[in-house]
Parts: structure tokens; C-alpha cells; sequence
């Protein structure tokens, strides 16, 4: 069943249950969804709207990061809430033992041997993490393994 399918049976759920922070979510979730669908001029396929769903959980996690920093935790907590219901519709996130997994597969197939090299080494974990992982964490967790001393002999 696709992400849009769900959210729809979920929206008449949560009006039902007048659920209304759930209820809004959904809706800009929906959104979202018809928003990128118009731009691409046809159906969206599951991917894209994995794709869609983690920008829209991405920009709730920036947010809860900066009302954290002026110290509007009141906000974050509401951000938080509504970044809780969006995962939900996304598949299930990797640990980061997996994530490192993967940059250790991805390094070793690209050769990849300093800090600098992070960019081939994104482009080949990306795809497989697409959706089940936070960009900037994969990022951070890339630069350090390539950043690590190596073993010599």
C-alpha cells in the first residue's frame, strides 16, 4: 500500500477520532505528496514518496534543533510530535551499526581514503539507506571512519 493510500485511511481515522495534531500532520503530509506529484507531471512512485515524506521529516528535525537553541522547547516538543507521526509512514530506521556497515562496504568499493573522499562514498550509501536514515548522521558517521587512522602493518 503506498504512503499516500495510508495517509488518507489514517486522515479519516483521525478525524473520526478528532485527533487534530494528527489530523494536521496528515494533511500537510498529503500535501507535500500532491505538491511534488504536480511538479513532476505524473504519480509519484514509492520512492519519491519515501523521498517526500523524509524531507518533510527532515525540516521538522531542523526546526526542534533550532527552537532547541533559542530555547522554545514548548515548540520543539510540538516539532517533535509531529516528526514521531511522519516516521511512522517511513520505512524502518537503520542503527547505526548497520550505517556503519554499509560506509565500511562503500569505502572499501570505492577505494575511498580521506575525508575528501566522502563525497563517492555518499553517492554509493545514499541509495541504499534511502529513507531509513538521516543524511546528516550518515554524512558525519562517513567523514569520521575516513577521518580514522588506519591500521598499518
Amino acid at each position: 500500500m503506498s504512503i499516500t493510500v495510508r495517509l488518507r485511511e489514517d486522515l479519516k481515522a483521525a478525524m473520526k477520532s478528532k485527533d487534530e495534531v494528527r489530523k494536521s500532520v496528515i494533511r500537510l503530509a498529503l500535501a507535500g505528496l500532491k505538491n511534488a506529484e504536480l511538479e513532476k507531471g505524473s504519480p509519484l512512485s514509492d520512492m519519491e514518496e519515501i523521498d517526500v515524506m523524509a524531507r518533510q521529516a527532515k525540516m521538522r528535525r531542523d526546526s526542534i534543533a533550532e527552537y532547541e537553541k533559542v530555547g522554545r522547547l514548548d515548540a520543539a516538543d510540538a516539532e517533535q510530535a509531529e516528526m514521531e507521526i511522519i516516521m511512522g509512514y517511513l520505512p524502518q530506521q537503520v542503527s547505526e551499526a548497520e550505517i556503519r556497515q554499509i560506509i565500511s562496504e562503500a569505502i572499501a568499493a570505492t577505494g575511498a581514503e580521506e575525508p575528501r573522499d566522502v563525497g563517492k562514498v555518499m553517492g554509493v550509501v545514499m541509495p541504499k539507506l534511502r529513507g531509513r536514515a538521516d543524511g546528516k548522521l550518515v554524512n558525519s558517521m562517513a567523514r569520521e571512519m575516513l577521518d580514522s587512522p588506519k591500521d598499518t602493518m
